[in-house]
């Protein structure tokens, strides 16, 4: 028995699609064959706490298919799964989740079971980012101003070579210090606001800013000082006006899972004369930590023990993070437009809620985009399921699955599968949180884009091999075509795209530090800075983009066809992702290309590595 039996995809199914609010009522129909007639039928919908099995009832009989019908009011918030099991006697039948949304009879019972995500009645997410552009700085590799640095610590190395190798071997000790500098700065940022209006750029996230002593700054030492190498408080506030002058916003990095062990908090190296909590158990800053051996045994982030971890419970530093007067708000008052937060999965529900309270306090237009490497609606850790898209936590993450479903489909061209990891996402995230979802293809904790595609794979190869390795001529140069294909799915899937600084110029390089290396100021790639240029231009005037549908055409081999609609009309984006032309026969009445209206089928010939858009 092949007929499928349900589909979550179709509305003929089970309506309304994807992620609902409290509420709303879902239709549940599926289409049994005529040989299982006089069979009962089960709906088995669970979530974390208790199982529920509603009965389907007699709908209709229609081309030798028995319909069966049922609904069901979700009045809670949370993480809904559900099957179908049919009976006929001693004959027992399952229906679960095929790659495709699609269910068939099973015997065995095997088979993902189908989700349904609920949110809050009224849950919003900001409107203002919609359709826009993120662009992501590693603060000390975009570009520097040049001017004198002040009050830096002496333990730091200042390169004056921009664009050279990034120290990446362990010192005598086997310590990897991350404590060589090339002085991108806050200045240097606002002096290529030009430049990133350009590519289209909307929302700049700033990878953390605040004083840390190593050059990624994700061990931060003070919360509430920016970084002597970036600048000062006054060059952050100058920055953000600035910004705002060219439609940019800014979010900054927060991370509040773990503080440097060589911070005012903790104090382990001594070099701050507060009081920190390895110094005494009477720091104001002791609860803040998880002493399980005072002074010298803690807990720290992953077994790091320059990064102790922090107790997020201890309402001292909730209230210094989140209070009225907090880390949060005094960013935000100085002009940040929201916050990233990095390791989410480390952050209690309780502790991102009161994030969320602060930060919606100052404007609800703020932005909180959260850290999540998988599907963030149903994401379990340690042990607990996630509370992030139910309506008063995050607005939305990294879309990281939409990140490797773009590589994947770019280096093996399996579009049923592309497609697969883009539709499951889709249907399982609330709609307002899909369309603010970060979409990168490279990031600081990754391998740039560029070299994923068309380089040799660096998996258990170690970072001397690493850093020798470069694209050839002829990789780089096949690299770029498929970057620019994966661009354009990143540009016109939902949510919003994210340029990690130096992809648009063909930046390469494998895993930290060599993913993080200086924007090749003068040596840019110009033709595919000029390309994200065009795409940065469609994402401000093209309907569909802002809060558009999600529908995947019939095509062709070589051919990807994606429809968006939306509130403000539609397009067709119609892609070709190899090497040589391919021509299509379209009719797409009504929509116009190139300005002119489409009156009846054509033939139109797409150029290798290149797409044709249409307009509604």
């Amino acid at each position: 028995m092949e007929d499928c039996i349900f589909n979550s995809m179709d509305p003929a199914y089970r309506n309304p699609f994807g992620a609902v609010s409290t509420g709303t009522t879902v239709d549940f129909t599926i289409h049994i064959p005529l040989d299982l007639v006089y069979a009962t039928a089960t709906l088995v919908l669970y979530d974390d706490g208790m199982e529920r099995r509603i009965p389907l009832e007699y709908q209709q009989t229609k081309n030798n298919l028995i319909f069966y019908h049922t609904c069901f009011t979700f009045d809670q918030p949370g993480v809904f799964f559900y099957y179908f099991h049919i009976n006929r006697g001693q004959e027992n039948y399952w229906v679960k989740r095929g790659e495709t949304g699609k269910g068939y009879l099973s015997q065995s019972g095997q088979g993902s079971d189908y989700q349904i995500t609920v949110y809050q009645k009224g849950f919003q997410t900001p409107d203002e980012v919609k359709g826009g552009l993120f662009y992501q700085i590693f603060s000390d590799r975009f570009y520097s101003s040049g001017e004198n640095i002040e009050n830096a610590p002496d333990d730091r190395i200042l390169r004056s070579d921009w664009g050279g190798m990034p120290y990446f071997l362990p010192n005598e000790q086997g310590e990897i210090l991350n404590n060589d500098y090339f002085c991108g700065d806050l200045k240097g940022i606002e002096q290529k606001l030009n430049y990133l209006e350009s590519l289209g750029v909307t929302i700049l996230y700033l990878n953390p800013i605040f004083e840390a002593h190593s050059n990624h700054r994700y061990n931060t030492a003070n919360y509430l000082k920016i970084d002597p190498l970036l600048g000062t408080e006054q060059d952050f506030s100058h920055l953000c006006a600035e910004a705002k002058k060219h439609g940019i916003k800014i979010i900054l990095d927060g991370v509040f899972s773990h503080t440097g062990s060589d911070s005012i908090y903790f104090n382990k190296e001594n070099r701050y004369d507060t009081l920190g909590a390895f110094n005494s158990m009477n720091s104001p800053y002791f609860k803040w930590f998880h002493f399980i051996k005072y002074p010298d045994v803690y807990q720290s982030w992953w077994g790091f023990s320059t990064l102790p971890e922090l107790n997020k419970h201890d309402p001292d530093y909730i209230e210094f993070i989140c209070g009225k007067n907090g880390v949060l708000r005094h960013w935000l008052r100085l002009g940040a437009s929201g916050f990233r937060l990095d390791v989410a999965d480390e952050l209690p529900d309780e502790f991102i809620q009161k994030v969320r309270e602060a930060v919606k306090a100052e404007g609800e237009e703020n932005l909180l985009i959260g850290e999540v490497w998988e599907d963030a609606s149903n994401k379990i850790a340690y042990g607990i399921r996630r509370k992030y898209f139910q309506g008063k936590e995050l607005d939305s993450v990294m879309n990281y699955p939409f990140k490797n479903a773009i590589l994947d489909f770019v280096k093996d061209q399996d579009k049923q599968s592309f497609f697969n990891k883009i539709s499951i996402i889709v249907e399982n995230y609330p709609p307002q949180c899909l369309h603010t979802a970060m979409n990168s293809i490279s990031t600081h904790d990754t391998e740039r884009a560029i070299t994923v595609i068309a380089g040799e794979s660096c998996c258990g190869k170690g970072r001397e091999w690493q850093s020798h390795h470069q694209l050839t001529i002829s990789q780089y140069r096949d690299g770029i075509n498929k970057l620019k294909v994966a661009m354009t799915l990143q540009y016109f899937l939902p949510g919003i795209p994210c340029l990690y600084y130096g992809d648009e110029a063909g930046l390469q390089g494998y895993k930290d530090p060599f993913n993080r290396g200086c924007y090749p100021w003068g040596q840019e790639n110009k033709a595919l800075i000029s390309y994200c240029q065009r795409l940065g231009t469609l994402r401000k005037t093209c309907p569909g983009l802002k809060d558009g549908s999600l529908t995947f055409l019939p095509s062709p081999e070589g051919i990807i066809i994606l429809k968006r609609d939306g509130s403000d009309g539609s397009c067709i984006l119609s892609l070709n992702y190899t090497n040589c032309n391919q021509v299509i026969e379209l009719a797409y009445r009504g929509y116009r290309i190139n300005q002119k209206i489409v009156l009846k089928k054509q033939s139109y010939t797409i150029p290798p590595f290149d797409y044709i858009l249409f307009e509604k």
